[in-house]
């Protein structure tokens, strides 16, 4: 028998609960410039803990051919990607605004 979710009772297989949580997440995209020179994509404001966020990343840096980290519930990827991560995050159903 197929488990069930304990936030939407649906089977596992079925289950919406991440695709309720991107819609209602407003994904923030910045970029800083940190020691010598580098610059860094920040990719914040993603605090459901039903989003896996060390999945979404490696979605991110595997879209952007960039390393990065996940700092908390914070995304760095090393370079400047503004307009790439936008397009992938909107492209999974995220809201974003770019900074």
């Amino acid at each position: 028998m197929a488990s069930i979710c304990n936030l939407c009772g649906l089977p596992e297989e079925l289950c919406i609960c991440q695709e309720i949580a991107k819609e209602q997440q407003k994904a923030i995209i910045s970029t800083v410039r940190r020691r010598y020179g580098k610059m860094v994509t920040i990719v914040e404001g993603i605090e459901d803990t039903a989003i896996d966020i060390n999945k979404l990343a490696k979605t991110l840096k595997s879209s952007c051919a960039s390393g990065g980290t996940v700092k908390g519930r914070v995304i760095e990827l090393q370079g400047d990607h503004k307009k790439r991560v936008a397009k992938v995050l909107q492209q999974n159903g995220y809201q974003v605004e770019v900074r």
